[in-house]
């Protein structure tokens, strides 16, 4: 089954515009609390169990989802699904990390059943293409759904744990149905350079900018719009009272770390900056109770700071740090650096900071490398960054380079957003 582009966005609005009957199910018989101005959120799933899981009515439903997955009052939606006889769930789809988060990254829990519900649960993690298809095959499942937390970060795995399985539920001949949550660093913007097709890996599939400003359901659509071969059978469970001025903090939800290494808002509020140094040899935090908050490395003094707060960044201030990692690079060693303080969050833009923060690093201490393997240039999307930085370009200088593909992306975005 193809879809065109028209009656792809006419199906999504047709969904979004549907009326909801009063809250029946488990998971959502809570009053939602008023957000800003009075509003309540309610996310996509809450709005699928509004309607009694009627979208989902005669289907073998498998979901993708981890942690995160949670209602308001903290229950896991494979848990309420599972309790409620109007909704036949079969199969449980876990992304990198796994279903119950367990696993650092990198890692997955692999095929088991679940304790508390019985489930099968599948592995996802580097399958795509036609293995991935041949699992939503083998589970038996009529109807993918996916429900996880995004950060708003392109080399943030979930969104391509999505287009992964919007591609391999096309080529099964399955249904795939998306349910919205919240951007928390907010829908405001794209920005960062946009990923060139020849560095396509996990932390990036396809030609978007590297803090995409958009929700699940939205980066759904493009997908399925722009870069899906076919597109897959797809509807998307909108949320109602969302804006995209909105940090997470105005949804009223609660905070699961969709990673083991995200475990504040604060933190994705930075990440799609500071997730650069994992290109470097310097610490990305990993391993401290601030990951990516905290950067630096053995023989960094004050001067980093010094050289980074005199550039006069929007939004944030830099205190010289030390810290000692528990676990990844610099194990157990004392190492010197910055730690991040975001004192304006509307103010604050996190790529063009990761780039100063790049750039200062380079020049303010001599121990500075990239790693051997240029991952910086999967993480950018191009050897533009990298290769400017090394030829002594400042912050503006990289930051202009991108400018130009990142307005076309922009148009391109502009026809899949749902939100005001």
């Amino acid at each position: 089954m193809t879809l065109s582009r028209r009656n792809l966005l006419a199906t999504t609005a047709a969904v979004a515009a549907g009326t909801t009957a009063a809250a029946a199910s488990a998971g959502t018989a809570h009053a939602a609390p008023a957000g800003h101005g009075g509003r309540r959120l309610r996310t996509g799933f809450e709005r699928l169990g509004d309607d009694g899981y009627a979208r989902l009515d005669g289907q073998r439903v498998g979901i993708v989802t981890n942690p995160t997955g949670i209602t308001r009052d903290v229950r896991h939606i494979v848990d309420v699904m599972h309790a409620d006889d109007r909704v036949n769930l079969t199969a449980v789809f876990g992304p990198e990390h796994g279903f119950r988060g367990t696993a650092q990254a990198g890692g997955s829990e692999g095929r088991y059943d679940d304790p508390a519900t019985g489930l099968p649960v599948y592995d996802t993690y580097l399958k795509s293409g036609q293995p991935l298809a041949d699992v939503f095959t083998a589970s038996g499942v009529d109807t993918v759904v996916f429900d996880i937390q995004d950060v708003g970060a392109r080399f943030y795995t979930y969104i391509w744990t999505l287009f992964d399985c919007m591609e391999a539920a096309g080529l099964a001949g399955k249904r795939f149905v998306v349910l919205d949550r919240p951007n928390p660093v907010t829908g405001r913007a794209a920005l960062g350079p946009i990923l060139h097709k020849e560095f396509a890996t996990f932390v990036g599939r396809q030609p978007v900018a590297q803090a995409h400003g958009m929700t699940v359901a939205e980066l759904a659509l493009l997908f399925n719009g722009e870069f899906l071969p076919s597109p897959v059978p797809l509807e998307t469970v909108t949320m109602t009272g969302w804006r995209r001025s909105e940090f997470y903090d105005a949804s009223g939800l609660p905070w699961v770390p969709p990673s083991p290494n995200m475990p504040t808002p604060e933190c994705a509020l930075v990440y799609s900056g500071t997730c650069l140094f994992e290109g470097t040899n310097l610490s990305e935090g990993r391993g401290t109770t601030r990951p990516f908050e905290l950067l630096g490395a053995e023989g960094i003094d004050g001067g980093w700071a010094a050289a980074v707060n005199d550039i006069g960044l929007p939004g944030v201030r830099f205190r010289e740090a030390y810290f000692s990692p528990t676990f990844s690079k610099f194990q157990g060693k004392t190492v010197g650096g910055v730690q991040l303080h975001v004192h304006d969050r509307a103010a604050f833009d996190p790529v063009r900071t990761g780039i100063a923060l790049l750039v200062t690093a380079k020049r303010s201490w001599d121990g500075f490398a990239w790693r051997s393997d240029n991952w910086i240039d999967k993480l950018t999307g191009s050897t533009q960054v990298r290769t400017m930085i090394d030829a002594g370009a400042d912050t503006d200088e990289v930051v202009a380079g991108w400018q130009a593909e990142l307005a076309a992306f922009r148009r391109t975005r502009r026809q899949y957003l749902i939100y005001r």
